[in-house]
């Protein structure tokens, strides 16, 4: 009994643990009086206790059930937390913030911002406009932006065809890359005295071969000719000076840079020529040589490794295109960008010209494209010699580097791999390429399931050009946002330039711009503006 009673009193002291229960299925009938012991008065502060011990609220089968029942729930709770505890994974990441996304060390240089870029064309030239933007908009800095899609090219750059410019040094600019035919003393208008200059040539043969391609109805030499290697047989039969457009049929690098694309080649001439752009460029790229180029480039302005990472873009379908068509809402900035004549919401072209060329052809065209030979070979020369004092070893594993983390990216911001797909096939219609010429314009999708992070460096990545341009300036210029006047002026308005013969950059519809200017007042172009219901445009003189 004392035994029993010393057990009895095990349960009475552990109250309201589990384990009483467990004892006290181990009694039988002979033990009631043992029990009854638990329950001397019913004015027991342990009133429950005993009334569960004694089973006056149902039989103990009952009790049983229901404590196994609580007994499994409490262990299935508190295994459920120790296995949610194992599998609580740390926040995600984004791989843009990783520490493969600085690259190697670049010692204590501080990153360039102040940066102008020449934009050359059919270079690759819109890909290295690409890290620029994102370079940019990622520190939010400022951009010297076109009014349309190109600082008045082909005319020669005029610092107030920059979008909100009102004079030297009246705002910072820190970055400028859209197409112009440079022209220094304008730019340095516009840009701070510490600018870093560069640009990006190509081989005037491959060079040309693309530019026939996507200018083929652009420019009157090309349209005329059957194909590019007809043209090279005899370039003279097809070229005339004189004809808007025609600059791009004949050393298009030479014209870019602001130079005299028909002048006569003597070495004298092609030598000063150089010396010009020496003068003013730090650095001249090779797109050849693209990789090797961005490791220099990334090193002469101090820049990460992420953002000379690029994917290839404005890169063309080696195909015919199955329509000519350019359709939707941005027929007209494509139009604006690659000065295609559009009638009806479609271009007029059809056929994929043929560019195929014979090795008597390609050094016909070096001949005919003789200042754009000179200046590639000279500033190719150059480049490897940039190479060499770089160091031959360290650009090779830097390369490799570079290739590694853009197929690492690739693979996390692309669908399929990373393949350029056509712009139809992209379901998102905002990263569509404008498609303009005879080719076709790929692009790239999207990786689904992204985080916002990620979501946003990837989308930085493969926006084109023309799109990319318009998120800047909404950033930079929201709508209703005029800039401030300049002493004299009285009245706000916005100019509104009609298309011009002379600019090349055709416009369907209207190109606005946020000017203030005075009814009367000369354009930059020398074309006097007159008042339009309330609007100024530019009328004949």
């Amino acid at each position: 009994m004392n035994e029993r009673m010393s057990s009895s009193q095990k349960i009475y002291w552990s109250c309201m643990s589990l384990d009483e229960f467990w004892l006290l299925s181990a009694y039988d009938d002979d033990d009631a009086h043992a029990i009854s012991a638990l329950c001397p008065t019913p004015h027991s502060s342990n009133r429950m206790l005993r009334w569960l011990v004694c089973g006056r609220l149902g039989p103990v089968w009952m009790w049983k059930a229901l404590l196994l029942f609580l007994a499994i729930a409490f262990a299935g709770q508190l295994l459920g937390v120790i296995f949610n505890k194992s599998s609580v994974q740390p926040a995600t990441r984004s791989i843009f913030s990783s520490p493969d996304a600085q690259g190697p060390s670049l010692g204590s240089c501080q990153p360039h911002i102040h940066i102008m870029f020449l934009k050359t064309h059919k270079t690759a030239s819109s890909t290295v406009l690409n890290m620029l933007y994102r370079f940019g908009e990622e520190r939010d800095l400022s951009f010297a932006l076109p009014l349309g899609y190109q600082l008045g090219y082909p005319l020669p750059f005029n610092s107030h065809r920059v979008k909100g410019y009102r004079g030297p040094r009246a705002m910072e600019f820190h970055i400028m890359g859209n197409h112009m035919r440079f022209n220094k003393p304008e730019v340095e208008k516009v840009m701070p005295a510490d600018t870093f200059y560069f640009s990006i040539i190509r081989d005037p043969v491959s060079l040309a071969e693309s530019s026939f391609a996507y200018y083929k109805e652009v420019a009157p030499a090309f349209r005329k000719a059957k194909g590019l290697g007809d043209f090279a047989d005899d370039p003279k039969q097809y070229y005339d000076p004189r004809l808007r457009n025609n600059h791009y049929a004949r050393n298009l690098l030479w014209f870019d840079f602001g130079l005299d694309n028909n002048a006569n080649f003597s070495i004298a001439l092609a030598q000063r020529g150089v010396a010009m752009i020496r003068q003013t460029f730090k650095l001249v790229l090779v797109s050849e040589y693209f990789d090797q180029s961005m490791i220099l480039l990334r090193h002469a302005l101090c820049w990460p490794l992420d953002a000379v990472v690029s994917f290839s873009l404005n890169a063309r379908q080696q195909k015919p295109s199955s329509s000519g068509a350019m359709s939707g809402s941005w027929v007209g900035k494509a139009a604006a960008v690659a000065g295609v004549s559009v009638r009806g919401g479609h271009s007029q072209v059809k056929t994929l010209p043929n560019l195929s060329l014979t090795a008597e052809q390609r050094e016909k065209l070096r001949q005919w494209n003789s200042l754009d030979w000179y200046l590639y070979k000279t500033f190719n020369q150059t480049f490897w010699n940039e190479i060499d004092r770089f160091g031959l070893s360290q650009m090779e594993e830097e390369v490799a580097l570079l290739r590694m983390r853009r197929e690492e990216l690739a693979h996390v911001c692309l669908r399929d791999g990373g393949k350029p797909v056509e712009a139809h096939r992209i379901r998102d219609k905002n990263i569509r390429p404008f498609q303009s010429g005879l080719v076709k314009i790929l692009g790239y999708e999207l990786q689904p399931g992204l985080d916002n992070t990620t979501r946003t460096a990837c989308l930085r990545m493969i926006r084109p050009e023309i799109q990319y341009k318009d998120v800047l300036d909404a950033k930079q210029f929201p709508r209703g946002l005029v800039p401030p006047a300049q002493p004299g002026q009285q009245s706000q308005v916005r100019l509104v330039k009609q298309n011009s013969s002379r600019t090349g950059e055709k416009l369907v519809g209207r190109e606005i711009r946020a000017r203030i200017v005075k009814e009367g007042e000369r354009d930059w172009d020398g074309i006097r503006l007159i008042r339009s219901n309330q609007t100024l445009i530019q009328g004949k003189v």
